[in-house]
């Protein structure tokens, strides 16, 4: 690792339209850092499942997703525009449920991950980190 200090941020439409542009996005910029596919999938997965839930359990207008490589460490931030219900946190979903999951998985994937009020006092940054896995030099 060079213990550079890359970083990526868009904004999107809050529609469930926009996840697959995340995710794109995510796999597009972590592959220009020569990140290796174990962490391309698993960025994916976690940009994903924190993009949906803020669609989903939020009345943004616009999500703003921020990519930060600093040292061994990838961070994932989506910001919402607030008025969701409540804090978000895994539930227990039920065998049968079809949803309900996500937070978990994402909680599995990273070394950590959480929630914060976002800097203009309105909406909530979910963040979660992961291990930066880089693929071997030429």
């Amino acid at each position: 690792m060079d213990g550079c200090d890359r970083h990526d941020v868009f904004r999107l439409p809050a529609l469930s339209a926009s996840v697959a542009d995340a995710r794109g996005r995510i796999r597009e910029r972590l592959a220009e850092w020569d990140a290796d596919p174990e962490l391309c999938d698993d960025a994916s997965l976690v940009v994903t499942e924190l993009f949906t839930n803020a669609v989903r359990h939020t009345e943004s207008e616009k999500i703003t997703c921020v990519l930060r490589e600093r040292g061994a460490v990838v961070r994932l931030e989506v910001t919402d525009q607030g008025r969701g219900v409540q804090e978000p946190v895994p539930c227990d979903a039920g065998t049968e449920a079809e949803g309900g999951r996500g937070l978990l998985l994402v909680s599995v994937l990273a070394l950590a991950w959480g929630s914060d009020p976002a800097e203009n006092g309105t909406g909530r940054v979910v963040w979660a980190e992961l291990a930066a896995h880089h693929a071997p030099s030429a």
